[in-house]
């Protein structure tokens, strides 16, 4: 696989940025082909992270935020999206917002643009220090069943429900957002025991992986 496969390029910040599994070459395994896959995995790659933090019972507030980013501030365990940009409750004042690798910046920007200097809020580009694994499939809530002790029936995790759980011998936050696709927001160091877990225990069920 050349470099140029392996890199997005950055302009605003004059530098050139890896995923984290790029060493495990995604891209690569996506040409095989595998038969009646129960569970497709694909790296949602280099997108922007950013965590947001104030007091959502404060109005000027909350309208700020829908001002910025045209979504309503999410209430406990939930996540709402709009197109390739999300917003997920993480806490009583803290919201992790995934949008578009590269609008991060902006988004940041548009965010203090609006909030101004009278509000107490914090915004953090977190981007280097986690990734997103996307899983579809019919056999993800059965990975599931046996990688996680929370309870995944659709009963308790209903579609734009998301928890941060252990996940195997680590943690991570799984996010159910469509009735056969889930997402895990991963750390950086932690992205190759994920990848190791997960061709492990989707292997009875045929893990397929998208480029």
């Amino acid at each position: 696989m050349s470099k140029a496969n392996l890199y997005q390029q950055r302009p605003e910040a004059g530098i050139k940025a890896e995923t984290p599994l790029h060493h495990a070459e995604l891209d690569k395994l996506a040409s095989r082909a595998v038969a009646n896959a129960g569970i497709t995995l694909r790296e949602k790659k280099l997108l922007g992270h950013l965590t947001l933090r104030g007091d959502a019972h404060d109005p000027a507030f909350a309208e700020g935020v829908h001002k910025a980013l045209g979504l309503e501030l999410p209430v406990a365990l939930t996540l709402v999206a709009k197109g390739a940009t999300s917003l997920q409750w993480l806490g009583p004042d803290e919201w992790l917002l995934i949008v578009p690798g590269g609008e991060e910046f902006a988004v940041e920007k548009r965010l203090r643009d609006v909030l101004g200097e009278a509000l107490h809020y914090s915004v953090v580009n977190v981007s280097g220090g986690q990734t997103l694994l996307e899983l579809s499939g019919p056999n993800v809530r059965d990975m599931l069943m046996k990688s996680t002790s929370y309870d995944v029936h659709p009963s308790n995790f209903p579609v734009g429900k998301a928890v941060g759980s252990i996940f195997a011998k680590s943690q991570c936050v799984i996010r159910h957002t469509a009735e056969d696709t889930w997402e895990l927001v991963v750390r950086r160091s932690f992205a190759d025991y994920f990848w190791l877990w997960l061709q492990d225990a989707c292997a009875e069920y045929g893990l397929q992986v998208a480029a």
